[in-house]
């Protein structure tokens, strides 16, 4: 919470200054049905700050936490155990220190973790390079689009596609990430169709779907090449990939990684990822961080390719977006750490396992269907009733349900769900739909 000092005559003063008459003419780019109809009026002004602390209290108390009950919501977002050590290192002052790190003398210890988070990711990924982090998973599809973009066409055109203002999409994927990305397409003259041709810069396939499939790549890169385009993997689950085989037939692979080190929080903040073939470094958005030697001779890091960053070359930049999470890539770096590459692996068997399980289980529930023929801890099922009114019954029981969609449920499990919370769902699912 931070203390506000202005004043109604500092705001005017400042308002003036740039031109516009009343705070209204800063949100004309909002289409009007996002902006509020009318003030929030539900906190009196002029409290003091025990006034404002006892009341913003009570509102806090109102929330649900995904500790109170069986949980299988995910979409996205997932309900997985973060290590005590994890909170405890990330406050050490060799990793907590300067938001951006341009002096690399005084900042080693947080590009260090930089580093590492991008080894790992390129690891993961099975790509070659990856960057230092981005926003969230779906900006990360945002700019793995515009990055296709400006491959594909205009003077940085590669393999005669000048001219390509489409990007593809094949299968299902997270409707939150098409938002975000159809709203930066639309900014820039670009569009989304379905149809993959010589019109289209790049495929994006999601790995696995949102529905919890997992798609075929290497059918995903023929296609690609026959049109003459990239593709580009999206996944939001970066725990499969500990799993599932690396998407190397990608040139582009992008995603979430908050499941790992950082958690849900109530929806935020995020860590979005970025890897790619090295052949396109220059064109890949956000900060790389890259090992080098000082003059003694001795390892250090340092950020790298800067002139093609905002803070640098506003109007040439590859991106606006130039900003890394670094706590949250900390925070994913030593919780990833912590398990090294058995643990990831074994992490990534258990949630499959209990995914299965929990398969098995709802299987057997009359009114119950379950849709997919491969998941990894995700998966759909089909109810004989509306699943956001399942929802709501199965909340009475201190049971929060999966994703609805009709009358489609996409539910999700982790190493948290127990045997006991698998068959209260299906319990519960037996009682409301039977």
């Amino acid at each position: 919470m931070r203390y506000l000092a202005l004043t109604e005559k500092d705001r005017q003063e400042m308002l003036k200054d740039i031109g516009v008459s009343t705070i209204d003419h800063l949100y004309d780019a909002v289409p009007a049905e996002f902006l509020l109809k009318k003030p929030i009026d539900s906190l009196p002004n002029h409290q003091g700050e025990i006034e404002v602390e006892n009341y913003l209290t009570a509102l806090a108390r109102k929330n649900r936490s995904a500790s109170q009950g069986p949980f299988f919501l995910g979409a996205g977002c997932y309900k997985h155990h973060i290590p005590a050590a994890v909170d405890h290192l990330i406050q050490r002052s060799e990793f907590l220190t300067s938001y951006t790190p341009y002096q690399p003398e005084i900042s080693q210890g947080t590009l260090a973790v930089i580093f590492q988070f991008q080894s790992i990711i390129a690891l993961l990924s099975g790509m070659e390079i990856a960057n230092a982090s981005m926003y969230d998973g779906a900006t990360s599809l945002a700019e793995s689009c515009l990055m296709a973009l400006r491959i594909k066409s205009g003077n940085n055109s590669q393999n005669g596609g000048a001219g390509r203002k489409k990007i593809a999409t094949h299968g299902h994927i997270h409707p939150d990430y098409l938002d975000v990305t159809k709203t930066y397409l639309d900014l820039n003259a670009a569009s989304f169709t379905e149809k993959l041709d010589e019109n289209c810069a790049a495929l994006v396939v999601q790995y696995p779907d949102f529905y919890g499939d997992v798609p075929n790549l290497d059918e995903a890169r023929k296609k690609c090449d026959e049109a003459g385009a990239l593709l580009i993997v999206v996944t939001n689950e970066i725990l499969s990939l500990g799993l599932l085989p690396a998407p190397k037939q990608a040139d582009i692979v992008i995603g979430e990684a908050s499941s790992i080190g950082v958690g849900l929080n109530f929806g935020g903040p995020l860590l979005g990822f970025f890897a790619c073939k090295k052949e396109f470094v220059r064109q890949m958005p956000g900060r790389i961080c890259g090992a080098t030697l000082d003059v003694d001779g001795k390892p250090g890091y340092v950020l790298t390719l800067n002139a093609r960053e905002q803070h640098i070359r506003r109007e040439k930049a590859t991106s606006n977006i130039c900003s890394n999470q670094g706590l949250c890539a900390t925070a994913f770096t030593i919780h990833a750490s912590l398990l090294g590459e058995i643990g990831f692996k074994k992490l990534a068997l258990i949630n499959h396992k209990k995914a299965c399980d929990l398969a098995d289980a709802l299987a057997k529930v009359s009114g119950v269907k379950v849709l997919n023929k491969s998941f990894f801890n995700e998966f759909t099922i089909e109810l004989s009733k509306d699943a956001a009114e399942v929802n709501k019954k199965l909340l009475a029981k201190n049971i929060i349900g999966g994703f609805a969609q009709g009358n489609k449920m996409v539910v999700a499990v982790s190493e948290l769900t127990s045997d006991a919370d698998i068959k209260a769902l299906a319990t519960e699912l037996e009682k409301i739909l039977n």
